[in-house]
């Protein structure tokens, strides 16, 4: 008799679709290979990085970070928070927007129910200190250089690390990963599977991943719109 039973070294995954929501927007498999880190009992490999709400709300990221290019705005943020099926990581200033406002920033998102807030790279370590002081989610620093003084950040209270270096990405996780084995990073994974893995290696715990924009997404579907009514 033929043995149809699933070998014991492969976990069978069972998948449910449905017709409307078959069309999500899924990240890389390759981040699935990360550690992931445990917050508040969940636990998180991969975030998308987006403040389109649609997007968010049809991902299978386990979480969102929520970053732009403009002043925090209340209104952004407790909107992706009430669209956001998984935990999201609200972006709080730092650059710009300093001092009492980020802090004030940072404790609307708490109460709102962010899991985590994040901070530019030039945020001052007094202005980490002081919120730190304020709100009791962890506070994510974004780090861009090699030459960012690690210990002096977790010295003022960060509890976890964003590496956005670019081409230098790996390299900066593989140093903060030798001076502080247990420090919980999160980083970019690139464009290709060659480079999540790369990240992945170097120590990252979780991947954040940028997806194609709605514009793209669209342009697909009208093609095969198109299609259909040649």
């Amino acid at each position: 008799m033929e043995n149809n039973c699933v070998p014991k070294d492969k976990k069978f995954v069972p998948v449910i679709e449905s017709k409307l929501r078959k069309k999500i927007v899924e990240v890389p498999k390759e981040i699935y290979q990360a550690s992931g880190i445990n917050i508040f009992a969940k636990r998180i490999k991969s975030l998308m990085f987006s403040t389109d709400v649609a997007l968010i709300k049809n991902s299978n990221a386990d979480g969102v970070i929520a970053v732009y290019p403009f002043t925090p705005q209340l209104s952004i943020t407790q909107a992706i928070i009430e669209v956001s099926p998984s935990p999201v990581f609200c972006g709080v200033g730092g650059g710009l927007t300093t001092g009492q406002r980020s802090i004030d920033i940072a404790l609307h998102a708490e109460l709102n129910g962010a899991f985590g807030v994040v901070l530019n790279a030039p945020t001052p370590n007094a202005l980490i200190m002081e919120m730190k002081k304020r709100i009791d989610i962890p506070i994510v620093i974004t780090v861009v250089s090699e030459k960012e003084d690690i210990a002096a950040r977790i010295k003022a209270g960060v509890s976890i690390f964003n590496v956005s270096g670019g081409a230098k990405t790996a390299s900066i996780v593989s140093k903060i990963r030798n001076e502080f084995p247990e420090m919980p990073i999160i980083a970019t994974g690139g464009p290709t599977p060659e480079s999540i893995l790369e990240t992945i290696n170097a120590g990252a715990n979780a991947i954040t991943y940028t997806p194609p924009s709605s514009g793209e997404l669209f342009s697909q579907i009208m093609e095969n719109y198109r299609g259909g009514l040649k």
